[in-house]
């Protein structure tokens, strides 16, 4: 026989073998995956909880105020009206929050790149299910969060000197709260007059 139907022959000779049913990885091998395992209850409040040290030295773990979602909102919103009564900069490095203080700083922490933002939060929401902050663009943009829609994240209110957010650490200025800003003054436009 030629060499080409020898090789044919032989396929046909040869069967299939069923699967074997144990596992496919034998007793004590190493796991051929190393992710992490996933937290279903990321959108309860983790009041007290240590977050993971950042490598800086001097910032410890901080306390994590909240986790779940983050969203983010940009260009239908901008210039608009805040529940607080500034102008929403989606440029800015802004929030939303349903019940922290206006002007209380935050670092948004991405639990799935590590990677952090510090943020004020000027706006009231989300108010859909399992999300915890809305970020602007620009905030959403610093923590890789633009492609994905929704993140993971974990919330720590920076309220002291010395707190550290995304490698720096937090000025004096920023861990306090800034005074209000003053009332819109009404514009004085006089009456119409009739024809």
């Amino acid at each position: 026989m030629p060499p080409a139907t020898e090789g044919k022959q032989a396929d046909k000779d040869a069967k299939l073998l069923p699967l074997p049913r144990q596992l496919a990885v034998p007793p004590g091998a190493p796991a051929r995956s190393n992710v992490p395992s996933v937290r279903y209850d990321l959108t309860v409040s983790g009041t007290g909880e240590l977050g993971p040290d950042d490598g800086v030295p001097g910032d410890g773990p901080r306390e994590i105020f909240e986790r779940g979602g983050a969203s983010w909102y940009g260009i239908p919103f901008h210039q608009r009206k805040t529940a607080s009564g500034e102008r929403f900069d989606m440029t800015a490095l802004t929030a939303a929050h349903k019940t922290l203080p206006f002007n209380t700083r935050v670092c948004v922490r991405s639990l799935v790149n590590g990677s952090e933002v510090l943020v004020r939060i000027t706006d009231r929401g989300p108010y859909a299910q399992g999300r915890i902050i809305d970020l602007s663009r620009a905030a959403a943009e610093r923590i890789g969060l633009i492609g994905l829609g929704i993140k993971q994240v974990a919330l720590t209110i920076i309220d002291r000197e010395g707190m550290r957010c995304g490698g720096s650490g937090v000025e004096a200025a920023d861990a306090q709260a800034p005074a209000a800003a003053p009332a819109p003054r009404k514009a004085n436009v006089p009456p119409r007059r009739r024809r």
